[in-house]
């Protein structure tokens, strides 16, 4: 028994808009997306509005930036989307408050089932929670979430959920320590924020 691809089946899967949409996205948007003689990262997030994307207030996009389903993308305000990074959304990709996706970073929500010898399509979402940090290089897999203030370390290939606060490295990334603020500049940083900051330094 083998893999035979030619029996691979996605009929079941939706990708959210017509054909034609996603042709006047992969022909015109996606190309001026990734410009980089177009420096301003407000045109980029208007582009993204203009395709169906929700995104907040303040968000920083440089370019080379990739998005595959603009439509299945949503960005909360004061987010920093750095070069050369590639949202490979086929699935929703939801990045609630001050994320942000370092250099290189790769947002994966699709896979295929190695089990199947069809090499069926697997579709999982991705959620990065308020101030969670993806490093350069780093590659998040189909529904991997990163809780509030997680960091990805660059380069490292994360396959399961971090937890609030912990920091995961490698691969396949794993625990390394917890996240400590040491400085708070923002005074109007909530209570509830505080709380789980010192929750996660008391579990260090």
């Amino acid at each position: 028994m083998s893999v035979r691809l030619a029996s691979f089946r996605n009929d079941w899967y939706s990708p959210g808009r017509s054909r034609l949409w996603q042709a006047v996205w992969f022909v015109l948007g996606c190309p001026l997306m990734k410009c980089g003689v177009m420096p301003f990262s407000g045109f980029r997030v208007s582009l993204l509005r203009l395709f169906g994307a929700q995104v907040g207030q303040g968000v920083v996009i440089k370019p080379g930036v990739r998005v595959k389903n603009p439509w299945r993308l949503t960005v909360g305000n004061d987010c920093w989307i750095g070069e050369d990074c590639w949202i490979d959304n086929i699935g929703d990709v939801v990045i609630s408050d001050d994320v942000c996706l370092s250099q290189g970073a790769y947002l994966c929500t699709g896979n295929h089932d190695w089990s199947d010898t069809s090499f069926g399509l697997i579709v999982k979402p991705i959620r990065l929670e308020r101030g969670s940090w993806v490093g350069a290089r780093a590659l998040i897999a189909p529904g991997v979430s990163l809780g509030q203030c997680a960091v990805a370390a660059a380069g490292s290939v994360v396959q399961k959920s971090v937890p609030a606060f912990e920091i995961h490295s490698g691969n396949p990334a794993a625990f390394v320590r917890r996240r400590k603020f040491s400085v708070v500049h923002d005074k109007q940083v909530a209570a509830s924020d505080l709380t789980l900051d010192k929750v996660a330094s008391s579990r260090a």
